[in-house]
């Protein structure tokens, strides 16, 4: 059982990983994630290679190697059980083989290294994961608007995320905040993003820190009457983020959504009540006043 619900879940996800691979980005990142097993294994190449095989076959895997590989997939299930979207799994098994690939092509021959160690920072510097493109009802926010847009209207709660696209957490998240903002916006609960990648002065006064090491990115931050009410991941005394796992039962959770979901259609509901309204015909009561005049 324990084998199956994998299975299950990945043959599940199977034409969305497809439709994922076709993107430019993971076509590359596929390729150079199976670098070394295609010099490995293809003839004409892996003949001029060097191998500590006894046998000296040198286009099969020697046992260091196979131990390297070994290691490299006791990371990667470590690090998907964290994971919370296809694209992370995807995104963890493509680092963390270049990661092999990089080690190996070191260990067979140094020059080899060194260029798929640069072909990899090229690839870093020029190409960025596609960005979530699917529907959402969310407002994106600047330095500008978000403390007016915040305070506008007490009786508003808002949600807001702090990303910032370079952050691969950042990009993972996005199609689970998009989700969650199309079951639970309303009139009454609104969800906001604000990239303090690129708005600096927003990071610094909503106290979320940019730096990698950090693990602050992303930040959900709960706002009520224009004022914080909590946030995840908190943040300890020494300014360090609290591990927190991003997924949409813990944020449905921790940010009671159900209840603030069925708090704010009542809001929504006296909005829509007060819209509807007649508005007063003064004609009507200038018509009456006169005629008590009259009178």
């Amino acid at each position: 059982m324990a084998l199956l619900t994998p299975l299950l879940a990945f043959l599940y996800h199977l034409p969305q990983v497809y439709k994922w691979l076709l993107r430019p980005y993971y076509v590359a990142s596929l390729f150079m994630s199976i670098a070394f097993l295609m010099v490995r294994k293809t003839p004409g190449v892996c003949e001029h290679l060097s191998t500590q095989r006894e046998d000296g076959n040198s286009c099969d895997f020697d046992w260091r190697e196979v131990e390297i590989l070994m290691f490299l997939s006791a990371i990667v299930m470590m690090k998907n059980r964290r994971a919370i979207t296809v694209e992370q799994h995807v995104g963890n098994i493509i680092l963390f083989s270049k990661v092999a690939n990089v080690i190996l092509f070191f260990r067979l021959d140094i020059r080899m290294g060194l260029l798929y160690l640069t072909l990899c920072i090229v690839f870093l510097m020029t190409c960025k994961p596609p960005l979530y493109m699917g529907p959402e009802y969310i407002k994106y926010f600047s330095d500008k608007t978000i403390d007016d847009e915040l305070e506008k209207d007490g009786r508003v709660t808002w949600i807001v995320e702090f990303f910032a696209n370079w952050s691969p957490e950042c990009q993972s998240f996005a199609s689970v905040y998009a989700d969650l903002s199309l079951k639970y916006n309303c009139a009454g609960l609104k969800f906001g993003k604000v990239d303090i990648g690129r708005y600096g002065e927003v990071s610094k006064k909503y106290k979320v820190s940019t730096s990698p090491l950090s693990k602050q990115l992303p930040s959900l931050v709960l706002f009520q009457g224009g004022k914080e009410v909590m946030r995840r991941p908190q943040v300890d005394k020494k300014g360090r983020a609290v591990s927190w796992s991003f997924t949409e039962e813990n944020i449905i959770r921790e940010f009671n959504l159900n209840e603030l979901y069925q708090k704010s259609k009542k809001l929504s509901k006296t909005k829509g009540e007060k819209e509807e309204e007649p508005e007063p015909d003064t004609n009507a009561q200038e018509e009456e006043s006169e005629s008590k005049k009259d009178k």
